[in-house]
This record gives C-alpha cells, structure tokens and sequence, in this order.
C-alpha cells in the first residue's frame, strides 16, 4: 500500500520538474539564436515553397503524364485483382465463361 501511496506524488513531481526542465532548455536555446536568424530559418522553407508552387507548362505536362501512367498502373492492377477473386469465388468473368464453356 505504501508504494501505491508514494506514486501519484512522486509522478506529480517528476511532471512539474520535467515542464520546467523542458521550458528552462526551450527558453536557453531560443535566446542562442538571434532574432534575425530565427525569422530567416521560419522564412526559408516558405519562400522555397511558394516558388515550386508556380508550375510551368512543361512541370505541368510532366505532371499529368506521369499520373496519366500511374492511373494505367492502377486500372491494370484493379482488373488483375478482379480476375483473381472472381475464379476464388467462383463469379463468372468474362475469361473464366470460357473455360466454364470448355468443360461442358
């Protein structure tokens, strides 16, 4: 009973102490880096983002001829997928009609 007891206020203060901890490190790295510095490292990767965000006419025919291809990709697999549980279960597809044909 007595650890039971000793838990929850030992798990209070190693909460309380970890926050502080957490902050005080937060606190001390952030005043390491410069104002200036700190808006440039925040500012960067948006700056490069808006800038790949202006697709040209040839990114764009890149663009939907690879999603062209890759939505082949998916129909083809898509129709395999179909044929296979259709001869698990049992359906009729077009290929297994003749088979089924075949064996009558």
């Amino acid at each position: 009973m007595s650890n039971r007891e000793g838990f929850t206020s030992g798990l209070m203060i190693g909460a309380t102490l970890g926050s502080l901890i957490g902050g005080v490190l937060g606190v001390v790295l952030t005043s390491r880096m410069s104002g200036e510095n700190l808006n440039n490292q925040l500012m960067e990767p948006k700056k490069a983002k808006n800038k790949s965000n202006q697709p040209d006419a040839e990114n764009m025919e890149m663009a939907r001829l690879s999603l062209e291809d890759k939505i082949a990709q998916l129909n083809q697999a898509i129709d395999d997928v179909r044929q296979q549980l259709g001869s698990v279960n049992g359906n009729v597809t077009p290929e297994n009609s003749e088979s089924l044909r075949e064996d009558v």
